[in-house]
Order: C-alpha cells, then structure tokens, then sequence
C-alpha cells in the first residue's frame, strides 16, 4: 500500500463505480458535492500528472462561470481538508498539491482501486493465484466505472477501457479455472457473461471448452453453433478460425482439449466402470478393493478423512460377517494410514477396530501369516493411543519386531507409527520419539514412502521443538510443507500452521498479542479440517497456555474447552476468584493422557496447585514433570507451549519450600 495519510492511517480511494475516497479503517470520507467529485476524479484520471487550472475550468463547465478558477481552488481547498484533516497550518499538502499551472494527485500505485485492479489482470501468476486474485479484485467494482461521470469527455476514453478491462478479467478468471482443472466452476460465469456480452468470441470458446471438459459435448458444439449464428445475424461477421477449429476438435476429441487433471478423470472413470463390470458384486475381492479405496481417501483433505473414518468400521464388519479371519486381517492391516495426533477423532471406532484385530489375531492359523500379524498388532497400537494399559506398547514391539526380521520397508513404516503412539510412557521422551521419526524419514525417502516420510518430519518437527532446537525444527516443518504440495496432502499445512503460531509465542519475540493472533489463525486454518480429536478445545487451551507462560489470568469468558475443561477450569476459577471452587476442582482433576500434551496438562496443574496451595498437587506434578526438565512443555505437541518445564519445576520447588 501506498504511504498516504489521514490522520496517520493511508487514503485510498475508488473509481470503479461512484467515485469516493475511504480512509484506512475503511469509512467513507465525505467530499462535498458533485464538483468537488468531479476535480478528484480528473486528477484520478490524470495518473499523477499536473492538470492545469485552465482544463479543469473547461473540463468542469461548458459554459464556465466568471469565478470559475476561484471555484476550482475553493473545490481543492475542501478536499486538502477532508484528505489531510490533521495535516498542520502553513505546511504543504503531500497528497493533492500545487504544481505549475495546475493541480496533480500524489496518490501511490495501490492508493486507487482501478490502479490495483489493472495491474492484477495484467499479472502472470499460477492459475490458482490468479484465480483467487481476480475473484477479489472482480468484487471491488461497485458499479461503471466512474459512474457519474462516465459520459462526460474527459472520462470517457478511462472509462471505456476500464470497462473491457472488466471483462477481460472475468475471460482470465475463466482461463485460470480451466488451467486447475475446474472446468465446472468456470461454466456459471461464462455463461452469463455471453449472455451479457454475445460480441466476445474468447469468451464463447471458453464457454465451449469447459462444457466439453465436464463431458457435455453436445452442449459446447449447441454453443459454438449459437454463437456462429449471433456473430452472423446480428454482427454480421464470420466465425474466427479459432472458433472453427475448436469445433472441429471438439467433433474428433482432441487430445490437446484435455488437461491432465481431467485426462486422469477420464481414465479414472473407466477404470471403475470396468471394475464394476466385471468383479461380481460379491467378491471378497471388492472389500479389499475398497479399503485400499478409503486408505487413498483419508489422505486427501477433511472431507476424504471423514468419508473414510465414516465407512472403515463398516468394511471391517462386512469382512468379520464372511467368517474369514485371513481375510479381515488383510482388511484391518491395509488401512495403514499415517497418524501424528494422539487423541482419537473417534474413540468408538477405535475401540471397535482394535476388537476387530484381537479377533483377527486370534482367528489366524498359529504358523504363517507374519506379515499379516504384525499389520494387526501395529493396527492395535496406534489405535490404542491415549489408552491406559501395556497392551498397545506391546503390540507396537511386536510388530517392529516382525516387521525388521521380514525385511518389509512399509510394514515397518507402519510399525514405527504404532510405536510412536506408544511413545509416551512417562514425561520427557522427546529423544525417544525424535529417534523414531528420524528412521522414519530415512526408510521412508529410501523405498518411496511418500506418506511416512511426511510422518518422520512431522514427528522430528515436535521432537526437536520439545528439546527447544527451532531450526532443526523449521526445516523439518519445510521439508513437511514441501512434500505435502508434491503429494497433494493438504491436511498437513494444519500441523506445520500450528508449530509456526507455537514457534512465534515460544521464541520471546513476539509480543502476547501477535503470538495470541498467531494461534487464532491456525485456529481459522484448521476449520473443518475432519480431525476433532485435534480440533476440539485446541485453540482455548492454547490460549491458556499463552497466558501461563506471559504470568497472566486464566481467561474467563465461557470457551468450548473439550476434553481439556478438567485441567483449566482451577485456573479460570482462580481468575475469577473463586479460589474454594478452584481447591476443589483441582483435586478432582485426573492424571492427564499420556500423550502429546501429557506435559502442557501437568504445568497447568501446577500452576494451579501453587495458587491454591495444593501441597499433594505440587509434588504430584513435580514428580511427573522432572524428566522432562530440559524440554519446553507442551512443545513436544507441535502446537503449543508454556514455556521452559524447567520454570514450572523452578515454582514448585519455591512453593514447596516456602
């Protein structure tokens, strides 16, 4: 943005429609009437150059009155006035000054919309950018441009141009859709945008090329007809060669009319139609099929991982009512999906999958089938996370076990992610978990596991972050963000947002307020992202944590804590000091899951026992706290933090002592 100012905030102003001007909170700056509208709008046109009085005079009057120059000096002085309120007496304007013989507008190259909208439809961007950004500046017309005064002769010639500049950006908007491979969402505009404008041949084409890529042949040869006969009948000129050989393509089904995004569509329904045609609707084959269908799905963003938490229990059930244990565990085994979160999106389902396995295992012939056993063991580990009991540590050494004397590069990727998931015995196992990943990004880069080697930088992403090495970190986070573009893995941004909001608030730079901003925004980037077990509760937790770390009061207005209420609500009580109702909601506050943030939950109820007085608390939390004192708690979550554990241990020894 430009640096000019109203009362220190910048001046923007509008022509693509009525002419205003808003200041920089966005209201509307009052100009006076129509003449005083009129000048700006001529200094607008100008572009910074100097008008000189004289063509004002003549611009603004056919018939100029015999004041007409002082009338246009009082019009100047009124919207130095309203443009630089507060600039002070006898000092020169720095927006609307005096130049020569005339008058010139200082504005900046983002300080009028017209500016900004021009340059956005003459950039080269990636079709996703530009799509985005002439969806935006398409929204910034307000009606024609400079609407009032479009007829008159000095705004005609700006406006017209202005006026194609519009519809070009709506052709572009199209051009970039087709180049994503949205042909669908490209239809709606065009097709009223012909409707509106018959003249324009590039925007038939491009009404014609994306009906044909969404499989509606005879609707884009119906528009090329259509528009042959409007350029004929009413125009009377022939159809452009383009068109004509669009057409022509269109009959053939060119190869070059496809994208490679709606080639791979086209392959892809052919590919299950001929699935569908000949594997008989019964066959076993189909379940196996569709698990690996929703293994694919639950990597592909919110709505595939919903679709396929929503249907895996179902696939399993089917596989159990066949009565074929080797069959179920190739089901169960099969759905070996990355997790890096440690509480369960559907704790039910996880219940009724790790049953599942037990019963698979169970049902298995006792030689033979290692592979298939080691899928099921570390299908009951990662499953069984959070879960109190040896069994799900069990499982995840089992299945590693297997998986190394089998020598299977992705059973063993599969194995280490249980064993993650049951890394978390007690407090302070960063090195433990940092070593996992490690192995995890090197089998995985080695044998093309695309997946699990996402996993790996994720899990050394919160390692590294819990023992307080920041740069190790961001390149992990960077590695994790790249691969995730590669392999259209787009929940991944998620967890590398978050560690960004949890790297500002714990590097001491950022002030309480822009580290608070932080974590709204990974909040805002996380919605809807199908992972409740990550979603519900976070952003207040992390706020309370924020709190904690800066020595400030729990915050007190009602929040949807989720599963972490037990642990803030002795804190919020003691903000809003009702320390008795805080003494005893901390003693009813249980031990926290042993997981991702097993240390964030004890600081918290530390830091409530010390305000309390909680002598049992704070040796309680002490004692789980100290082997993790060199780590910085809640980091080894990726997300959040209250700052060094070492601190928190520093304050129990205090009050312990006191």
């Amino acid at each position: 943005m430009s640096a000019l100012y109203r009362g220190g905030v910048e001046v923007l102003f509008g022509v693509l429609g009525p002419v205003t001007a808003w200041d920089g909170h966005g209201s509307a700056i009052a100009l006076k009437g129509p003449r005083h509208r009129a000048v700006l709008a001529r200094l607008i046109v100008a572009r910074g150059r100097v008008v000189p009085v004289s063509r004002i005079v003549d611009d603004l009057w056919a018939d100029p009155p015999s004041d007409a120059v002082g009338a246009v000096r009082t019009f100047v002085a009124a919207l130095r006035r309203v443009l630089e309120p507060d600039r002070p007496p006898r000092t020169p304007p720095r927006l609307l000054v005096t130049e020569g013989p005339g008058y010139a507008l200082r504005a900046g190259p983002e300080a009028v919309d017209a500016w900004r909208f021009e340059r956005v439809v003459a950039s080269d961007r990636p079709p996703a950018e530009l799509a985005g950004a002439l969806d935006e500046a398409l929204g910034w017309w307000r009606g024609p441009a400079y609407a009032e005064f479009a007829d008159e002769p000095w705004a005609r010639a700006e406006h017209s141009r202005l006026a194609e500049l519009r519809l070009r950006a709506v052709e572009r908007k199209a051009e970039a859709r087709l180049a994503q491979g949205l042909a669908a969402e490209a239809i709606p505009d065009l097709d009223a945008h012909v409707a509106d404008h018959p003249w324009r041949e590039d925007a038939w084409r491009l009404l014609a090329l994306a009906l044909y890529r969404t499989g509606r042949q005879g609707d884009a040869l119906a528009v090329l007809q259509r528009a042959r006969t409007l350029l004929v009948e009413e125009l009377g000129l022939d159809a452009t060669p383009a068109l004509r050989r669009l057409e022509e393509d269109i009959l053939r089904q060119a190869d070059h009319l496809e994208p490679a995004r709606d080639a791979a569509s086209r392959v892809w329904a052919q590919a299950a139609e001929a699935y569908d045609r000949t594997v008989a609707s019964g066959a076993r084959a189909r379940l196996e099929a569709t698990v690996g269908l929703l293994r694919s799905l639950a990597v592909t963003g919110a709505g595939g991982l919903e679709a396929a938490r929503e249907q895996r229990l179902a696939v399993v059930t089917a596989a159990e009512d066949l009565g074929d244990a080797e069959l179920t565990a190739r089901v169960i085994g099969a759905f070996d999906v990355p997790a890096i979160w440690t509480r369960s999106d559907d704790p039910r389902q996880a219940a009724g999958v790790v049953a599942a396995a037990e019963r698979a295992l169970a049902g298995l012939p006792p030689d033979g089938h290692e592979a298939a056993r080691a899928r099921l063991l570390a299908t009951i580990a990662l499953e069984s996370r959070g879960a109190r009991g040896d069994r799900g540590r069990e499982a995840a050494r089992a299945a590693v076990r297997t998986a190394r004397e089998l020598d299977d590069p992705a059973l063993l990727a599969f194995a280490l992610n249980g064993a993650f998931m049951q890394a978390f015995d007690r407090a302070g196992l960063a090195p433990r978990r940092d070593a996992i990943g490690a192995e995890l990004v090197d089998l995985s880069a080695r044998n093309d596991l695309s997946s699990y080697e996402v996993l790996g930088h994720l899990v050394r992403l919160q390692a590294r972050g819990a023992l307080g090495d920041f740069g190790g970190a961001d390149r992990h986070a960077d590695a994790a963000d790249r691969l995730a573009e590669r392999h259209e893995r787009p929940l991944v941004g998620v967890f590398t947002t978050w560690y960004r909001a949890l790297r500002l608030a714990a590097s001491g730079e950022a002030s309480f307020e822009e580290a608070e901003d932080a974590y709204r925004g990974a909040a805002a980037h996380m919605e809807g992202c199908g992972m409740p077990g990550l979603e519900d509760g976070l952003l207040p937790l992390a706020l309370l944590c924020l709190r904690v770390q800066h020595r400030l009061p729990a915050q007190t207005e009602p929040a949807a804590w989720g599963p972490y209420l037990p642990w803030a609500r002795p804190l919020v009580l003691l903000a809003r000091g009702r320390s008795g109702e805080a003494a005893a909601a901390l003693r009813d506050v249980p031990d926290p899951p042993r997981d991702l943030l097993f240390e964030a939950l004890w600081c918290l109820t530390a830091q409530a026992a010390i305000a309390s007085g909680d002598r049992a608390a704070m040796r309680s939390a002490h004692d789980e706290l100290v082997p993790a004192a060199g780590e910085l708690a809640g980091a080894q979550s990726g997300l959040l933090t209250l700052g060094p554990v070492s601190g928190h241990l520093d304050d129990l020894a205090f009050a312990l002592t006191g």
